[in-house]
């Protein structure tokens, strides 16, 4: 019932955690819209907030270039233009960049709460106007263009057109209302002479003006992208906190329950096994009517249940606590130089009383000349008795198993033990390897077990570097291979000749009386 309720728990918190997801993919997206309709501009009131800054710290730094600029117009302009008007041009023109960076500054300096993103916008459209306004009227002075100022002119406009564009780019209507302006007091200066000439380049300024409000719009565009990937990001960032936190909690309340576990074992293990070996001491007892005959032969029958059923509660608690301690890593295990073969036929021997009351025949077949094992044997006989047993447990009378051991062709070492049970069907395999896992035909062709053997003789395996197969076909068979890694064959060394010692002596003598004489 565990094991089909496990599965049914895993998919209900799969559920519960993409309902969640959903939940909270949808609020996000409502509030993302109820921010763009509150906005004047469509976008979020941050994204806002944002551009104006990008767009405030653009003017901040181009400042410089453009005093440059309008000075080196006002030296050039100077040679044909009569020099009063120039003054009053740059005065001007100086006057409206420097009131156009001291609002960057400011709105710079306001805190973000306290920003009225709407007051700031219209300020900063306003001195774009009056910029684009103040730098075409250089070209409505007396005598500012004539035919043999069109090309400079032209020069000019195109240069102012493309600052503007790229200064402003952030806010597109900036853009528009500071280079429309001189595109079209230009284009209709640079056609006061009427001929191909000046409409030629009054139509490329046009084209000019058309691309450059284009490229500022793409600009803009590409700004609020990387706003939109900026903040998915930090979202992303934080969800993975909050996740990395999640997990944090749960793992320190699994290393907890886990704590929690192995005392309870630790403790339940001294208090069931105390009372389990006296009802196991005293049912001997009346089995063997240490004291007299029992009266009743039912009772006699029923001191044997007693024994099983106490030697079977015996075994489940012996077998919980080797998992439970492989789980936890708290097995050791005392490795020696052992013989395979040897541990395997003590096995035998042990399971023949078993294999013989139900008439199964078991068969071995060792390879000769196995060399010695590094391994822990209280584990190998263990993991030996558990596929023995489980081998006898489900063949039918009259079967047969048959247990092999030889070399891998690695050169390590393997045993293997088959059956000619039932079988396991091929999607409960899984399931027979976990702890406590037991398949359906087997629970219904044999007497039941703890589940514990397998998984306790996998864990057994890999602690000493090895593998474990099992493959089975369904009312053919069972066979599991246990196989050793090479690493843990012992080579046998060749035998020492008789003349090999002295020489060896003589060796270690010649070096003896080198090291004297240095």
């Amino acid at each position: 019932m565990t094991q089909e309720a496990s599965p049914n728990i895993l998919s209900r918190t799969e559920a519960y955690r993409q309902r969640s997801t959903r939940r909270r993919d949808a609020a996000r997206t409502v509030k993302n819209v109820r921010e763009r309709l509150a906005s004047h501009t469509g976008t979020k009131p941050a994204f806002d907030h944002e551009i104006l800054c990008e767009y405030a710290r653009n003017r901040l730094s181009s400042w410089p270039t453009m005093v440059l600029i309008l000075t080196a117009l006002a030296v050039a302009a100077s040679f044909w233009v009569d020099r009063f008007f120039i003054a009053a041009w740059l005065v001007l023109s100086m006057t409206m960049l420097g009131v156009s960076v001291l609002a960057g500054r400011r709105f710079l300096r306001v805190p973000n709460e306290m920003v009225r993103l709407t007051y700031w916008r219209r300020q900063f459209l306003t001195f774009e106007v009056l910029n684009g306004l103040a730098f075409v009227g250089l070209f409505f002075l007396p005598n500012a263009v004539s035919t043999d100022t069109r090309i400079f002119a032209f020069g000019v406009l195109l240069l102012a057109v493309a600052i503007n564009a790229m200064v402003a780019s952030n806010v597109p209507k900036a853009v528009l209302l500071s280079t429309v302006p001189v595109a079209l007091g230009g284009a209709f200066q640079l056609m006061g002479e009427r001929d191909f000439v000046g409409y030629a380049m009054a139509g490329f300024l046009l084209l000019a003006e058309g691309f450059f409000a284009f490229l500022a719009f793409r600009l803009c565009a590409s700004a609020l992208a990387m706003l939109e990937f900026r903040v998915e990001k930090d979202a992303l960032i934080a969800e993975l906190e909050q996740a990395k936190a999640v997990s944090d909690d749960s793992r320190r309340r699994a290393e907890e329950a886990n704590l929690a576990k192995s005392k309870f074992l630790a403790t339940m293990s001294h208090e069931l096994r105390t009372p389990l070996n006296a009802i196991l001491g005293f049912s001997e007892i009346m089995m063997g009517e240490v004291f007299g005959p029992v009266g009743n032969a039912h009772y006699k029958e029923y001191a044997n249940d007693i024994h099983s059923s106490g030697q079977h509660l015996l075994n489940l608690i012996n077998e919980i606590l080797d998992l439970s301690r492989i789980e936890a890593g708290r097995y050791q295990l005392n490795e020696e130089a052992i013989m395979l073969s040897l541990v395997v036929e003590e096995c035998h021997h042990l399971m023949k009383l078993k294999a013989k009351t139900k008439q199964i025949t078991i068969v071995e077949q060792v390879e000769p000349d196995l060399p010695k094992l590094w391994a822990d044997e209280r584990a190998v006989r263990q993991i030996v008795l558990n596929l023995m047993s489980n081998a006898v447990k489900f063949t039918q009378i009259g079967g047969e198993i048959r247990i092999r051991i030889g070399w891998t062709a690695g050169g390590g070492q393997y045993v293997s033990v088959k059956d000619n049970g039932p079988g396991i069907p091929e999607n409960e395999i899984p399931l027979v390897l976990q702890a406590f896992g037991q398949g359906s035909l087997a629970i219904q062709t044999a007497e039941q077990g703890t589940g514990l053997g397998l998984p306790i003789c996998q864990a057994l395996v890999q602690m000493h570097g090895g593998t474990m197969d099992l493959r089975s076909v369904l009312r053919e068979g069972t066979e599991v291979t246990v196989t050793f890694p090479p690493t843990r064959v012992m080579e046998v060394m060749p035998a020492i000749q008789g003349d090999q010692p002295k020489k060896m002596r003589r060796a270690m003598m010649a070096m003896d009386e080198q090291r004297r004489a240095s």
